[in-house]
């Protein structure tokens, strides 16, 4: 197996950020095994608590995967599940891996209940509180796509009012949408409206919109879509947005209403957050129709001209997630980046577009380390 772990420090605080892949060949069994004792030893050697946690794997194992991670965490399971996602069988197999971000603070996290569910945790430091909360969806809605879309943010909406936040407090969204070519553009509506109707857009310059991940991988609950958000409550200088950045203008322009990329405070330092991006030119056009290589190339010169107008570097990347059309994108992806050293995850599934081959996400911490156990 691989796992790569990144840290970033301050004089009374660290994050860690894991990346595990499992070992291709062994059992499903073995293959979980081996990752979550592989992630429990690191979290109990930096005295981590578990901050944000995604399993992605295909529908078939995903208990099987929750059960072992269960038993391997032990005392480390806080109750929060982490957020699981149907992906299609890839290069590992049925389990694609888990990231895992943590946290060593003084206190230990709050924990954020919906429903009388726990689903998310709250790390107070100084004036600021870090929020994040896990798998929010709106199945309760009924069977419309939108309506659980609308009770989806609803719920968002007043777990952050009980820290004190509000809409204005998110950094980062990770929207998980099943069927995501049926309703992509009805998901869009929603959550223009929702903004609009919270003042977060105020006609096309008046933008204080979230950095976004909105992909076509399917909640392992049943749920038509799912949220996952980070969430800084705090001065408003703490959150510093994007609109357009690097090569690519707004996506609110064409439709879409999340940032390119953020700076926020983080609980040791800064985090930026780079939206899911694929090969999408300054006007909103889809790059190189029909052409896997190019539009890889593209995607990862989009990202790049992003990390350079934040300046940041490649080795400050703390985690990446590379999401592939299909199996036979992903065999391209691996030819092309043989020798790619960053801390990233592999999994197949579509994009908002049908056309679109290739999407990438990046979270980096400015002066990140690569953590080596003792």
């Amino acid at each position: 197996m691989n796992i790569d772990v990144r840290m970033i420090e301050s004089n009374e605080t660290a994050e860690i950020f894991i990346t595990a892949t499992p070992t291709i060949n062994l059992s499903i069994k073995e293959q979980v095994e081996e990752v979550f004792y592989n992630i429990r030893n690191v979290l109990k050697e930096t005295k981590e608590s578990i901050f944000e946690e995604r399993i992605f794997s295909t529908e078939d194992v995903i208990q099987t995967i929750t059960l072992i991670r269960k038993n391997i965490y032990a005392d480390l399971d806080d109750g929060i599940d982490p957020t699981c996602l149907i992906v299609s069988k890839g290069m590992y197999g049925k389990f694609s891996g888990v990231q895992v971000h943590g946290v060593y603070n003084r206190k230990k996290p709050i924990i954020l209940y919906s429903g009388g569910n726990a689903c998310g945790r709250v790390i107070s430091q100084g004036n600021k509180k870090y929020i994040s909360i896990l798998g929010i969806s709106g199945i309760e809605a009924g069977k419309e796509p939108t309506k659980q879309a609308q009770m989806m943010f609803e719920k968002a909406e007043y777990l952050l009012q009980q820290t004190g936040g509000n809409m204005f407090s998110i950094v980062r969204t990770w929207i998980w949408l099943k069927d995501i070519l049926q309703w992509y553009k009805d998901f869009n509506n929603v959550r223009t409206r929702f903004y609009e109707e919270r003042g977060l857009i105020k006609g096309t310059t008046g933008l204080h919109i979230p950095t976004s991940t909105g992909i076509g991988i399917a909640p392992a609950k049943g749920a038509k879509c799912a949220l996952d958000l980070f969430a800084v409550v705090s001065a408003e200088d703490s959150i510093k947005f994007f609109n357009e950045s690097g090569e690519q203008s707004s996506p609110f322009v064409y439709g879409s209403a999340f940032s390119r990329a953020a700076k926020s405070m983080s609980p040791a330092g800064e985090t930026i957050f780079v939206s899911g991006t694929a090969a999408v030119d300054h006007r909103g056009k889809t790059e190189y129709v029909g052409d896997v290589e190019s539009q890889i190339k593209s995607t990862f010169s989009h990202i790049h001209a992003v990390l350079r107008d934040m300046n940041c570097k490649e080795q400050d990347i703390v985690q990446m997630i590379v999401y592939s059309k299909t199996p036979e994108v992903e065999k391209v992806f691996n030819i092309m980046y043989s020798d790619l050293s960053l801390p990233y995850l592999s999994v197949i599934c579509d994009i908002c577009r049908s056309e679109l081959l290739f999407e990438i996400e990046v979270t980096a911490c400015l002066g990140a380390q690569k953590y080596y156990k003792t």
